[in-house]
């Protein structure tokens, strides 16, 4: 079985959201201050362990509305699919039909009934549609949960106590033939330890200062020998050494993957409980990026695999498969988002009206779009799932330009929090389908080329507009143009951004200058072909075509916006910003309605 579905209402920042789960790894994402955190401590209330116990809340949990007090209870509603005879069996008083007739687990946690002297919330879990169904300890022992939290001490879990993971997993992995060979190899080694002269020499050191301390009568029987003569005493005492050395002494990063590690087999391992679920915050906490990549692939297969049966040699006995672990995990890290399957994925967004999630891999591509977006999701363009506002470019040059732009204008991309992302030359297209209502709800302006052309003897001719002439775009724009809506923008001027810089005085005598300190040469003869030209249009055909449609030797754009940046960064002479350039910023910095 497995968690299928969370509703949580009314807890902290989270009036209401439902969220769904895959059977395998689940990957929250999305900015600082959400709800990641809420999302876990909301499992946490219902699969928690005896060492990490359920959250205890108070009022200040209460969802809070921006006018007047919290109010109502905080409720909890946890549907588990996927349920074999035997847990239905064990989950009867919580089972409900769903619309295929097929049986769930529904399970509810509510907290209410604040505690007068210390306000803290009174918790009542039940399953089934009936109140009375109260959850019994049996079932609350089937479902199974380890909780990981950020930071972590993972050397603390292995030390060697009567709770450490490594004793937890020894007594799930040993059978009373095992625990039974055990007490007899130590008991043999206690005896065989004290037949050494060392031992010996010990024992009537101590016995003989004893003796004549308190006298005969009053003497004890001393007896050295080990302390963890048995397998209970052994097992709280056992440690794992690591390259020789202490747990203590090697790496944060390694000792959380071997921690992680020693977790997931104890859980793998254990058949008394129906369900198990892994919750990790923030795994990458010590961890660069190559050690995340191996973590999350690991967490992919551990997540899915139920190992088969095998048949030992030597007539052992047949273990039996290892059960599913359901591993839900928070991150910050691109590097995470970047390489994980879509399918894995969860985006929280906030809106001005609530906290909402979406599935990526729900969204219907076209063909091949899906595959695209995985293979280019690297880590820079992750970072639009924890983004707040998007603004899209084409390449390099626009990326090195746009946050120049934006500062002529007024804003600070870095103030308002926007990601500028470059799509590297590949269509929007993959990309826009994750945002807009019911998506990814949160500002995203395209700024992109129009290319308008006109059919000349069965062949495209581009064309060079004039400032506010009226064009038709290529069909690609205008493709994109239909996924526009209140939060998502696409924005393009009458060509490309290079061109509409140059349809400006001001621009072209900045554009000019970087040009000659790039190409000196090229620069005097472009300048030559600017001022020859009549009027704006044709100048800013002159510029563009004289830099970037050469029969040879043409200017590297993204060389050049990266120099024209700097030239109008350090200058400080005025620059016209084209008005679709100024409308995308505006857009995403929230100063004027989407259009």
């Amino acid at each position: 079985m497995y968690l299928r579905k969370l509703s949580i209402c009314n807890f902290r920042k989270l009036k209401s959201v439902e969220i769904p789960f895959e059977p395998g790894l689940n990957i929250l994402v999305g900015p600082n201050n959400v709800g990641k955190t809420t999302v876990i401590d909301a499992l946490r209330a219902l699969l928690s362990n005896q060492d990490e116990p359920t959250p205890r809340l108070s009022e200040d949990d209460i969802y809070r509305p921006k006018q007047g007090p919290p109010a109502g209870a905080i409720e909890f509603h946890y549907v588990f699919d996927g349920l074999t005879p035997d847990d239905e069996a064990d989950f009867l008083s919580a089972l409900v039909p769903n619309t295929e007739g097929e049986l769930e687990a529904h399970i509810f946690v509510r907290y209410s009934d604040p505690d007068k002297s210390t306000g803290r919330l009174r918790a009542k879990r039940w399953g089934g549609l009936h109140e009375e169904n109260t959850l019994s300890l049996e079932m609350m022992e089937d479902l199974r949960g380890v909780y990981l939290p950020p930071l972590r001490d993972a050397a603390l879990g292995l030390r060697p106590n009567r709770s450490s993971q490594l004793a937890r997993l020894l007594h799930i992995l040993v059978d009373d033939a095992g625990k039974l060979g055990i007490d007899e190899a130590l008991k043999g080694l206690d005896e065989e330890l004290k037949q050494h002269p060392p031992l010996i020499n010990l024992q009537s050191a101590i016995t003989d200062r004893h003796s004549g301390m308190v006298g005969a009568r009053l003497a004890q029987s001393l007896e050295v020998n080990l302390s963890g003569s048995d397998f209970k005493r052994f097992s709280s005492r056992l440690a794992l050494m690591v390259d020789a050395f202490e747990i203590e002494q090697n790496g944060l990063g390694f000792n959380n993957l071997i921690f992680m590690a020693v977790v997931l087999s104890e859980m793998a391992s254990n058949q008394e409980s129906a369900y198990r679920g892994l919750i990790v915050e923030e795994p990458e906490a010590h961890l660069h990026p190559q050690l995340q990549a191996v973590l999350l692939r690991y967490l992919e297969n551990i997540a899915i695999q139920a190992a088969t049966t095998e048949t030992p040699e030597h007539n052992a006995p047949t273990s039996p498969p290892n059960p599913r672990v359901q591993v839900f995990v928070t991150s910050h890290s691109p590097n995470f988002a970047s390489i994980a399957k879509l399918s894995s994925l969860i985006c929280l967004t906030e809106t001005d009206a609530c906290v909402t999630s979406f599935q990526p891999h729900s969204v219907v591509f076209g063909k091949g779009k899906r595959e695209k977006l995985e293979r280019y999701l690297d880590v820079t363009r992750a970072e639009l799932f924890f983004a707040r506002r998007i603004i899209f470019v084409e390449g390099a040059a626009e990326l090195m330009l746009v946050s120049v732009l934006a500062q002529k204008c007024g804003h600070s991309l870095r103030d308002h929090a926007v990601s500028l992302i470059s799509v590297e030359g590949l269509n929007f297209d993959c990309f826009l389908p994750l945002f807009g209502k019911g998506r990814i709800c949160i500002p995203v302006a395209v700024i992109t080329d129009a290319d308008p052309s006109e059919e000349v003897g069965g062949k495209a001719q581009a064309l060079y507009p004039k400032s506010g002439e009226a064009i038709q775009v290529s069909d690609n724009t205008q493709a994109m143009l239909k996924l526009s809506d209140e939060f998502v923008g696409v924005f393009h001027g009458v060509k490309t951004l290079e061109y509409d810089l140059a349809l400006y005085a001001s621009n072209r005598t900045a554009m000019l200058k970087t040009l000659k300190l790039l190409h000196p040469k090229i620069g005097i003869e472009v300048e030559a072909s600017v001022v020859a030209a009549t009027d704006d249009a044709a100048k800013a055909k002159a510029l563009f075509s004289g830099m970037f449609e050469r029969s040879s030797n043409n200017v590297s754009k993204g060389r050049f916006g990266q120099a024209l940046a700097q030239e109008l960064s350090d200058s400080g002479a005025g620059c016209d910003v084209p008005p679709y350039v100024r409308k995308a910023i505006e857009h995403v910095c929230g100063n004027v309605p989407p259009p």
